[in-house]
């Protein structure tokens, strides 16, 4: 019950405070998002150098939502899962994923710009900006979550 509480305190927080004031094109009508247009904010689940962009929907609903992440050069994101499944696409830079319940830099593989990732819930994984910062947008179906692998990871800003 613990580990349950923990994991619906963090998608509390989410829902909350991160997307609070975000931006975005609503599913319910016609839009669009220009690119010189996207708010990036960090994002008090990942470390404070990484940046989340809010582009469609809403993470806190159960419905469809896309948000993009910013890492940059040599940030690491520890072992972690999100409860929904998530489709990434790599937009920039080279996404490094490895999937496991301890950071194992043997196991991240490299995905280029254009490659489109399939991650099933519940999977544990973890991301290293390895050769510079990438961009990686994300679709799911909320709500959205995140719990960290082993809670010391979890950064605290």
């Amino acid at each position: 019950m613990k580990k349950l509480n923990f994991f619906y305190t963090i998608l509390i927080v989410l829902a909350s405070s991160d997307f609070a004031n975000a931006q975005s094109a609503s599913l319910n009508q016609f839009g669009a998002v220009w690119q010189d247009s996207i708010q990036w904010k960090s994002f008090s689940s990942f470390p404070k150098n990484v940046k989340l962009a809010l582009l469609v929907g809403d993470p806190k609903g159960n419905e469809p939502f896309l948000v993009r992440v910013k890492v940059p050069s040599n940030e690491k994101i520890m072992p972690h899962k999100h409860p929904e499944t998530r489709i990434y696409t790599v937009i920039s830079g080279i996404f490094y994923i490895g999937i496991g319940n301890t950071y194992d830099e043997g196991k991240l593989k490299a995905y280029p710009p254009g490659t489109v990732i399939v991650l099933p819930g519940n999977t544990p994984h973890f991301h290293w900006a390895k050769s510079g910062e990438y961009v990686s947008q994300v679709y799911a179906i909320g709500p959205l979550g995140l719990e960290y692998i082993d809670k010391k990871d979890a950064p605290k800003h």
